[in-house]
C-alpha cells in the first residue's frame, strides 16, 4: 500500500528500510522524505513504521547524537 503519495513512499519501502537497520522515524523520513512534504501521511506512516520495527524486534527509540554546541 502506498502510504506517502507526494513521494511515493509505500508500506514495502518502510519494511525494508526497517530490515536494513533504519530504528529512528526520523532517520526514515531522511532515506525515504515520508511524511516531509505535506504531512497528511505522517500518523499513518508512523503507525507502518512502529508495526514494522515491532515485527523485526528493532523498538529501539532513536538516539539523538549530541551536536556540541552547547
Amino acid at each position: 500500500m502506498i502510504v506517502c503519495l507526494c513521494h511515493r513512499v509505500s508500506d514495502r519501502d518502510i519494511a525494508i528500510a526497517v530490515a536494513a537497520g533504519t530504528v529512528c522515524f526520523d532517520a526514515l523520513q531522511v532515506q525515504t522524505q515520508v511524511g516531509t512534504h505535506c504531512g497528511s501521511c505522517r500518523e499513518c506512516a508512523r503507525e507502518v513504521f512502529d508495526a514494522a520495527c515491532a515485527r523485526a524486534g528493532a523498538a529501539a527509540p532513536c538516539a539523538v547524537p549530541s551536536l556540541g554546541l552547547a
